[in-house]
């Protein structure tokens, strides 16, 4: 069975004022690439905040989730600017998909 990128749900919210699509073209790629071919990951979600200068010594706070089955995976980043925390997190959810890929590739290896 091959992706049907239609049945993809991709979700992406910014708190970030005018985040432009270079955001949301970045995220959505990488993640209908990383899901492209399988049928585990059925969607993912982005959200961009920028929390309360006052409180925090960042700037924003990049957080994806990607919705897979067996068990959902998600990544925090956060960073003076927004694209590398966009990066940070989906390098994060990236590695962590994969490797869960793998380690159900290999049910008798242990971690």
């Amino acid at each position: 069975m091959t992706f049907d990128e239609s049945a993809f749900e991709f979700e992406f919210h910014s708190e970030v004022p005018d985040p432009g699509d270079a955001l949301r073209n970045e995220a959505e790629r990488r993640l209908s690439k990383l899901a492209a071919q399988r049928q585990d990951m059925i969607g993912a979600s982005v959200v961009i905040e920028q929390p309360a200068e006052a409180e925090t010594r960042y700037l924003c706070e990049a957080r994806v989730v990607a919705y897979i089955r067996p068990e959902n995976v998600a990544a925090t980043e956060k960073s003076d600017d927004v694209m590398s925390a966009l990066k940070g997190a989906l390098d994060a959810v990236e590695r962590q998909v994969r490797e869960g890929r793998d380690r159900r590739r290999k049910p008798w290896k242990e971690t």
